[in-house]
């Protein structure tokens, strides 16, 4: 591997541009509802397993898995000396340069630490795996099982997801971008990548500000890392139980009402939690996904509540610092709500909290049923206060400051439109929002928004969690051009119909394996009927997910689809969605309910009409044509 300069965990503080007070982020924890029944699928929970329960919390437990959505109590702290000393040992030790498994804690683990024990992942990448791998050809991989999972399984550490059930033998790569920034150089080279593919290969926007890009074939693989290297990107830890993509503000440093600058303290995590490119071993053996934010807007367009951490703004004793939030997480048998850890870090903790939080997770999280492996649930073991207790211990102090009153987003904040042309804190300067219609961009998109980035602005693209793409910094004597161009008119709008503005879809079953049903192209379809029948005064927020993995995040819409098998009406099995109502992003944040269950997909329109027109004051056209 390329070496790399030494990596330092200093960082000067960064100052907000407000100061203004409020009380702190309420949060709740939800259960999340799954797809349905005729689905088929094991997380059911019978009726007759719940009547079989012995107490009240072996209800509670079972409950959290059936299919409706109902609320938990979150992290609530277990009676005094209810965990036990021998509970907190690290079930995790040092090897070699590689965190392992205990043998005394191997018993009844799950098939994905059996493969991470016979090799670790990182391995591919430190020990130039990869090279050997890339080299082999399908047939001969095939051939044996530990060369099976090393495509199928640990080169997700790597970004690399092998497509086997849609793309045999070509992969997702997903890639590092903190904050969502992004240059020209880098989106052209993608672009470059997935050209090669033809047909194949295209790139997504993600709901992590984040690229993807599919139709990679294995051999290529060794010499894209070294073009990504090239141009600054890294895939690297960005699939599996890793750090997920760091999301931060993606107005930061343009926003004229922005709290902090959140670019530095996004890089920073993504440095460390990378070992600069260089792969961190020490938190790559974690015992599921985890996801990070740090928050710069009164709009929380990063939407903390969803994160396993999550950095507030706060001001305390005159310093600049952040309150944390932790535990928040999507998967099908259970969502929850980020809640506080009531602990307040200065700008210099950053990285340290973020590193004992992670080593506390890392450490005593059980490692059997992996729907019972996200952090929220070793929370929910050790109650809030006995996390909280295991974090501070793993700080450089072994002390975690109390959380601070003084919050700095504004509670009442209407979370804004960052489409069409908005003045940013550079004089003479703007961005402008572009609508990426489900996050879907092919070779020939992307050379056109690096060459516009690069006419009209400074070279740099801003990615959304909403799927869509800013131009920051483009002079404001370049704009009427800009908004001229073929591809804002015909492709990417910076004013897009309501209906299409919070339109947000996952890959669907087009090229995921998990998918239950296809998603981009019928969200897109399903809108665009919707929006000729009913008139919307203010958007809604729509999002489709192809399974109970939640990659859409359907329970933080207006209103959301999951998919699941449903019954059409002579019986049949059929491409269906469950339907959920009332998710909310922004300070008043809350998980969406199950609405409606297994409706078919070809019966959605008229049930997404009538939710509109019910519940959001949508207007029928018809009616809307006579009135005039």
């Amino acid at each position: 591997m390329v070496a790399h300069p030494p990596f330092s965990l200093s960082l000067s503080n960064s100052l907000p541009s407000s100061t203004t007070t409020t009380t702190t982020t309420r949060t709740h924890n939800m259960a999340c509802s799954s797809s349905s029944s005729s689905s088929a699928l094991a997380f059911k929970i019978s009726a007759t397993s719940l009547r079989s329960s012995q107490t009240k919390s072996a209800a509670i437990q079972r409950l959290r898995v059936r299919a409706a959505s109902q609320v938990q109590t979150a992290a609530a702290a277990p009676p005094a000396g209810a965990v036990d000393v021998a509970r907190l040992e690290p079930r995790v030790e040092e090897r070699d340069g590689y965190w392992v498994l205990k043998e005394k804690y191997r018993e009844g683990i799950n098939p994905t630490e059996k493969i991470k024990i016979e090799k670790d992942p990182m391995k591919l990448f430190i020990e130039d795996g990869i090279d050997e791998l890339g080299k082999m050809s399908l047939e001969d991989i095939e051939k044996s099982k530990h060369t099976k999972d090393d495509i199928d399984v640990r080169l997700k550490w790597l970004g690399l997801f092998h497509r086997r059930k849609h793309q045999y033998g070509r992969f997702m790569m997903r890639l590092k971008l903190p904050n969502g920034v992004t240059t020209s150089a880098q989106t052209r080279y993608l672009a470059s990548v997935i050209r090669k593919y033809g047909k194949e290969g295209c790139a997504d926007v993600t709901t992590r500000q984040n690229w993807q890009i599919r139709g990679v074939v294995l051999p290529d693989v060794p010499e894209i890392l070294k073009g990504l290297e090239e141009v600054g990107l890294t895939s690297l830890q960005s699939g599996m139980d890793n750090v997920r993509n760091p999301v931060g503000n993606p107005l930061a440093g343009i926003d004229p009402h922005e709290i902090v600058d959140t670019r530095p303290y996004t890089n920073l995590l993504s440095h460390y939690i990378t070992a600069n490119s260089r792969g961190n071993a020490a938190i790559t053996n974690l015992p599921r996904k985890w996801n990070v934010c740090v928050v710069g807007s009164h709009d929380l367009f990063e939407h903390p509540h969803i994160n396993d951490l999550a950095y507030m703004p706060a001001m305390k004793d005159g310093k600049f610092g952040f309150n944390l939030l932790v535990g928040g997480f999507f998967s099908t048998k259970r969502c929850a709500e980020a809640i506080p850890l009531d602990a307040w870090v200065t700008t210099d903790d950053v990285i340290p909290v973020c590193k004992a939080v992670l080593e506390a997770y890392r450490d005593l999280s059980t490692r059997g049923n992996r729907q019972k492996t996200r952090m929220m649930w070793l929370i929910d073991e050790l109650g809030i206060g006995g996390f909280r207790s295991e974090v501070a211990k793993r700080m450089p102090t072994q002390v975690l400051e109390r959380a601070s009153p003084e919050d700095l987003i504004h509670k009442q904040w209407e979370r804004r439109n960052y489409f069409g042309v908005h003045p940013q804190k550079q004089e003479g300067l703007s961005y402008v929002g572009l609508h990426i219609p489900v996050g879907r961009v092919q070779a020939d998109d992307m050379d056109e928004l690096a060459r516009l980035a690069d006419e009209y602005g400074s070279g740099e693209l801003r990615i959304t969690v909403e799927q869509n793409i800013i131009i920051p910094n483009v002079k404001n004597s370049k704009v009427e051009a800009l908004l001229k161009e073929s591809l804002l008119k015909d492709k990417f709008s910076p004013e897009p119909p309501l209906l299409m503005k919070g339109l947000v879809a996952c890959t669907g079953n087009q090229f995921c394996g998990q998918a239950i049903i296809e998603t981009k192209a019928r969200a897109l379809k399903v809108t665009e009927e919707v929006i000729r029948q009913v008139s919307v005064t203010k958007p809604v927020r729509m999002h489709w997910t192809g399974c109970p993995n939640s990659c859409g995040q359907v329970q933080v819409a207006d209103i959301g689809f999951m998919g699941c098998m449903a019954r059409d009406e002579n019986g049949k099995p059929c491409e269906g969605v469950d339907i959920f109502l009332g998710g909310r992003v922004g300070y008043d944040s809350h998980l969406g309910n199950l609405y409606k269950k297994a409706v078919p997909c070809k019966d959605v329109v008229p049930i997404v009409v009538d939710i509109l027109v019910n519940k959001f004051g949508a207007v029928l056209r018809e009616w809307e044509d006579e009135e005039q």
